[in-house]
């Protein structure tokens, strides 16, 4: 009777007896970290040209691109990059007032710059007399178009020369006889401009290469208008061009150095006297030796 009257009393009194393996009481969570403030990106600097030379026609500019350039172009057109950067541009005698750089970076953006191209004054004489040209001989008709291919061919090489970067020299001093984009005017019509400068000289005075370069048209035999002609190629689409030698001392292929001999001055092809010629193209513009080379101490234009 009193165990019944106990196992009425426990539960009545509210003594509860805790299971043995009942699980611990979860902890607190921990407060949530403040988020760190980011830090602003740092802007990258705006991409930069950095040119020198004339920008005139018949001019000559040497450049550095924005760095991480990875095309170049001159109005439109693509130009040679080297791999530290920078490249060689020029302008035809008549070349517009402006011209545009645009550089592609590795990161996607662009750089622009535009150069304003100053104009010459060229010096015209005006022949109200006298026919624009005679007609060509049939020896000369049958000649010249393997002639002029062959000129071509030797511009259109690309060798691996850096002369395009050094301070071009001239390859013989003496008087100037002859302007870069002298013109004739014929009876109203205009004849073809002179494309190089000329220097007068005795026959057999030495030329040497205005800058490193390597040689890529040596005249086996004279050409009908320039002579006994040779081409160098100074790298980077810039080349020279020496008309009416007397002889020449390299052949093609040859490296050869600024200052080097190259030949000498002569009176072959259509010349009135002896004197070299000396043209300069950057790939389709013809430019102005004297221009490149500056004026020479003590001699003055004819």
């Amino acid at each position: 009777m009193k165990r019944a009257a106990l196992a009425v009393l426990l539960p009545l009194a509210g003594c509860v007896v805790p299971a043995a393996d009942a699980p611990p009481p979860a902890p607190a969570p921990a407060p949530a970290a403040a988020p760190r403030p980011v830090a602003p990106s740092t802007p990258l600097p705006p991409p930069r040209f950095a040119v020198s030379g004339m920008a005139s026609q018949g001019g000559l500019m040497l450049g550095t691109a924005p760095t991480g350039t990875v095309r170049l172009l001159k109005d439109g057109a693509p130009i040679a990059l080297a791999a530290d950067g920078r490249f060689v541009i020029a302008f035809d005698r008549d070349a517009g007032l402006t011209s545009v750089l645009t550089a592609t970076l590795s990161d996607g953006r662009t750089a622009t710059h535009q150069l304003s191209v100053a104009p010459r004054a060229w010096r015209i004489e005006r022949l109200d007399r006298v026919a624009k040209v005679p007609v060509p001989s049939a020896d000369f008709q049958r000649r010249r178009p393997a002639e002029l291919a062959q000129i071509e061919a030797a511009r259109s090489r690309n060798e691996a020369a850096d002369g395009w970067r050094q301070r071009i020299i001239w390859p013989v001093t003496g008087r100037i006889s002859g302007l870069f984009g002298a013109q004739r005017i014929y009876r109203g019509e205009p004849g073809s401009y002179h494309s190089g400068v000329d220097v007068a000289r005795p026959t057999g005075t030495p030329v040497v290469a205005p800058a490193d370069g390597v040689i890529v048209l040596a005249a086996d035999s004279p050409f009908t208008l320039e002579g006994n002609l040779l081409i160098i190629d100074h790298g980077m689409g810039l080349n020279s061009a020496f008309l009416h030698l007397s002889r020449i001392d390299v052949s093609v292929g040859a490296r050869v150095r600024q200052g080097q001999v190259v030949g000498a001055i002569g009176a072959t092809g259509r010349v009135s006297g002896p004197h070299l010629h000396w043209a300069m193209k950057w790939r389709d513009a013809r430019i102005d030796p004297l221009l490149i080379a500056g004026p020479m101490a003590g001699s003055a234009p004819d």
